[in-house]
């Protein structure tokens, strides 16, 4: 079947084949056939790689040609949210009788953004169409096709209750919008159709198909009995693999079980991977390691990669920041980088194929039980479908490193079905937030169609109604104890406090420990570090790092020195290395300080500041609803100096655009505290001072007579 084939506006048509889309693949065509073009629900469980977007591309095509409704498309992660705006970006091009608007929003989930309402496309993550949910966005009603990307992340223990939710209400919308699930693996694929109404289909075909295998002692052996020799360079298995398929004209994702062992892995490629570089490569990734070091400060870990890159390998980890990895995966995509040593949470966000994909270790930390554990078979089945680069190989190979019993490992990880999606929203944590959140947009609500709304979530489907009802009661009850909603006869509604603790996003029960605190905090003086304490111990603060005994003094020392501030009383024990490196952050410690002192590297901070960020207006929002106007000018002061990284007094000189904490240090030392001074000084005298410059100087001006 070819794109010409199907029933689709001819400029539609015109359009994909400028693409580059001509014939169908075996799941898209299967689609069509299943009534994709009808607005049929169907859900694609098929390899990376197989075409999936395109049959997101060709349903919203279809239904933007027929209808003026939204589409939604709905992704776990920010990063694939970003990915598949570019490319939905390109659908504003097709004349379709109206002009096309297409926008990605991902973030702040206090606003229900008001520009979505005038876009067709909309891209969101999961969280922030929960949070457009719950604010009563009038549009939701218009919606009329559901695109739910990673569909088998339902089972994932932190963020699938969330899609679930989503699914649950969009499905149950008046108009029954078309719902499009995609997902690489499911196995009860029947049963999550079922549930979302859908027709599966199921297909296995990849455009480069796959094999598999496990390294055990010098010889990997194929799960199809074959086998080959592996030749060492003394520098370990997943190193000797990695090796062979680069010498072999592939490149080589090595998947590593921790930061550590990503950077380690990297380093022990390098020296024999640059014996295989062309100098005009050499030469291309000297102008990447410069990039790299020019873009950020020079901690230890940036050193590091810069001068890896200029050997063809690099690391990904969650401790670089944005810049880095978009950079790392840009010259991954382009071949420029020929190993890449990564943790497995790149398997789960952006295309990045690879022809060999090595899985170092089948263990993983498990933090909930404190101890190592073998991976799933569903995770395996995910860092497998990295292998394989469409356009550039004709086969991709996934091999495990064993330490012994290879043929387990090929029983149970290349011969096994992933493990079946499993709800989790029956969660207490789960069933707190969302029945919170169903009773905040259904005033009135009685008891039974709360229990009603729970039986048509897939954990309805797979649980037994008194199950549901035994979870449902105890939120309810521990809603109503803590004044989040009240009862009247037989049916239920939020208070003021439940109503804007459902749309701040945070837990009732991390509201219950913010109301205790500003209702506790003492009038007259300042409780910042208290602040940093609360939201760096709520169960909401991301990302956590426990303290190592090198840090104890300096956390004992940090409540001694700050002990006027505590909103409690609290000991070394009770803090983490986030609060400490947040602290840090706002004393305007640099990030190298911050990764040769607490090991918190950039890409973390950057977290921890988005994070914090978040919560302390959460903070300040509670304080407002519970009449505390005495703390909003230090929450609003703390927001700004954790955004900038910065000391209180110099709060005045970042509000000029395109000052931050490293400038506006530079401009206090040399005597400019205020807006008073910038207006005072000389404008030659400002471009003077380091890290200024005439451009910066002549705009600060112009910005400043603006402002009066």
């Amino acid at each position: 079947m070819k794109i010409i084939d199907l029933d689709l506006p001819n400029p539609a048509k015109d359009f994909l084949n400028a693409e580059g889309y001509s014939d169908l693949y075996p799941p898209q065509i299967e689609s069509i056939e299943a009534g994709l073009l009808e607005q049929k629900s169907i859900l694609v469980s098929a390899p990376t790689a197989s075409g999936k977007t395109l049959i997101a591309i060709l349903a919203t095509i279809n239904f933007l040609s027929q209808s003026d409704g939204k589409v939604v498309y709905l992704s776990p992660l920010r990063a694939l949210a970003a990915e598949k705006f570019s490319e939905f970006k390109k659908i504003e091009k097709i004349p379709l009788g109206r002009k096309i608007k297409v926008q990605i929003s991902t973030g702040d989930f206090e606003s229900t953004d008001k520009t979505l309402e005038q876009s067709d496309i909309l891209i969101l993550t999961n969280e922030k169409m929960d949070s457009i949910i719950r604010h009563g966005a009038q549009w939701i009603e218009k919606i009329g096709l559901v695109i739910a990307d990673e569909v088998h992340l339902i089972g994932d223990q932190d963020r699938g209750p969330t899609l679930e939710i989503i699914l649950t209400k969009l499905k149950l919308l008046h108009k029954k919008p078309q719902i499009i699930a995609l997902s690489a693996t499911i196995t009860n694929a029947d049963e999550i159709s079922e549930w979302l109404g859908c027709t599966t289909i199921e297909n296995k075909w990849r455009p480069v198909p796959l094999s598999e295998g496990v390294y055990d002692d010098g010889r990997v052996t194929m799960h199809d009995g074959k086998y080959f020799e592996v030749e060492s360079t003394i520098r370990g298995p997943s190193i000797d693999l990695g090796v062979e398929s680069v010498r072999d004209g592939g490149q080589a994702l090595v998947f590593a079980e921790t930061r550590t062992r990503s950077v380690s892995l990297a380093a022990k490629a390098a020296d024999i991977i640059s014996k295989y570089l062309k100098n005009a490569e050499k030469s291309e990734l000297q102008k990447v390691s410069n990039k790299i070091l020019s873009n950020n400060e020079h901690t230890q870990l940036i050193r590091t990669l810069a001068e890896l890159v200029k050997k063809g390998v690099a690391f990904h980890h969650a401790g670089l920041n944005q810049n880095c990895r978009e950079t790392i995966e840009t010259e991954f995509r382009k071949g420029t980088i020929k190993l890449l040593s990564s943790t497995p949470t790149l398997a789960a966000g952006i295309n990045l194929p690879a022809r060999r994909v090595i899985i170092s270790n089948i263990s993983r930390y498990n933090a909930r039980i404190g101890a190592n554990q073998p991976i799933s078979v569903l995770e395996y089945k995910q860092l497998c479908g990295r292998a394989g680069r469409p356009q550039y190989d004709d086969h991709g190979e996934a091999i495990i490193v064993s330490k012994s019993n290879s043929e387990e490992l090929i029983d149970h990880y290349i011969n096994g079905e992933p493990e079946p999606i499993q709800s989790k929203i029956l969660d207490d944590k789960s069933l707190r937030i969302h029945v919170l959140s169903l009773i905040v947009t259904t005033p009135g609500i009685k008891k039974d169609e709360i229990l009603d709304f729970f039986l048509q979530t897939l954990g309805g489907l797979q649980s037994r109604k008194s199950t549901i009802k035994f979870g449902v009661d105890i939120a309810l009850r521990y809603l109503l104890e803590e004044d989040f909603i009240i009862k009247k006869g037989d049916r239920y509604a939020a208070t003021d406090f439940g109503k804007k603790v459902s749309k701040l996003y945070i837990d009732p029960l991390t509201a219950t420990f913010f109301r205790s605190a500003i209702e506790n905090v003492s009038e007259g003086r300042k409780h910042t570090f208290g602040f940093l304490h609360l939201i760096s111990d709520s169960e909401e603060f991301f990302p956590k790092f426990a303290l190592r005994n090198k840090d104890y003094e300096t956390a004992s020392l940090l409540i001694e020195n700050n002990a006027s501030q505590l909103i409690e009383l609290i000991s070394e024990y009770d803090c983490t290395r986030s609060l400490l490196a947040l602290h840090s952050w706002i004393t305007e410690s640099s990030e190298i300080s911050l990764s040769d002192n607490l090991k918190i590297e950039s890409g973390d901070m950057h977290r921890m500041v988005e994070t914090a960020d978040w919560l302390v207006y959460c903070l300040r929002e509670l304080a407002k609803q519970l009449e505390r106007a005495d703390l909003l000018d230090e929450l609003d002061a703390l927001r700004k100096r954790i955004v900038y990284g910065i000391r209180e007094e110099l709060l005045e000189l970042v509000k000029v655009k395109g000052i931050g904490r490293v400038r506006a240090r530079k401009l206090f030392k040399h005597g400019v505290k205020n807006l008073n001074d910038l207006s005072t000084i000389p404008v030659t005298k400002l471009a003077e001072i380091d890290k200024i410059g005439s451009t910066l100087a002549d705009n600060i001006k112009s910005q400043l007579r603006k402002g009066r």
